[in-house]
């Protein structure tokens, strides 16, 4: 492992850990809107909210482009008040992960709550507890084990992300070269024995937190199944 190997490395993880933070609050918010409230285009909203599953990640990443590049929608207003473009940015990596993380989390989140015996529910609100109080008390306790295997996947996902990165991020070394853009321009390029190793280096990193995930979540929450 030379120095942009160990680079690349830090960066997926750095990417993933970032992207899970914000994908796990957000996904369990929507998730729980979802599972619990009803208003006009519900399933609409659900639908878009899914499409990052079934897109192709080069068409998420060209739509990213579109809202986040200098002359887009949302890019060109951030770019005109602050100077600043996220593009080519491992912000940018970031914001790829997280697009096409969430849906996971939200689905997870909605399957949770939706399980849970509506009877906790009403029960709470006869005792007094406002909404939030019992969105805190009553449903996370116990959704937590569905949660917190969202929130897994949600981070193997962003670990593993590529086309989307590669749209909006770019692959500039010791930059936004992630791990799996790494692996690809070393392919690019002919390397095959540094692409060999870096295959199975991050084929190793990826089992040990998958492994890992799996044990603390059985031991804390006493959890039988397979969060796959």
């Amino acid at each position: 492992m030379d120095h942009s190997a160990w680079f690349s490395l830090w960066l997926s993880t750095k990417v993933a850990v970032t992207s899970t933070f914000f994908v796990v609050i957000i996904g369990t918010f929507i998730g729980w809107i979802l599972a619990r409230k009803n208003f006009p285009g519900k399933d609409l909203l659900d639908v878009f909210l899914t499409l990052p599953i079934v897109l192709p990640p080069t068409v998420t990443g060209y739509y990213l482009l579109l809202l986040l590049g200098k002359n887009g929608v949302i890019g060109s207003l951030i770019y005109k008040y602050t100077g600043y473009t996220i593009l080519f940015t491992w912000h940018a990596a970031v914001l790829a992960s997280f697009t096409v993380s969430l849906p996971l989390m939200i689905k997870t989140a909605r399957s949770s709550f939706e399980s849970v015996d509506i009877n906790y529910l009403e029960i709470s609100s006869i005792l007094g507890y406002s909404e939030f109080e019992t969105f805190r008390t009553v449903l996370i306790p116990i959704a937590k084990k569905g949660l917190i295997a969202g929130g897994i996947l949600s981070f193997a996902r962003a670990a593993g992300e590529f086309g989307a990165t590669l749209m909006i991020a770019g692959n500039i070394p010791s930059r936004t070269d992630t791990m799996p853009i790494m692996i690809y321009s070393t392919v690019s390029s002919g390397e095959w024995d540094k692409a060999h190793h870096l295959v199975l280096i991050f084929s190793l990193f990826s089992f040990v937190i998958l492994y890992v995930s799996q044990k603390v979540l059985r031991k804390n929450n006493g959890f039988k199944g397979n969060i796959f």
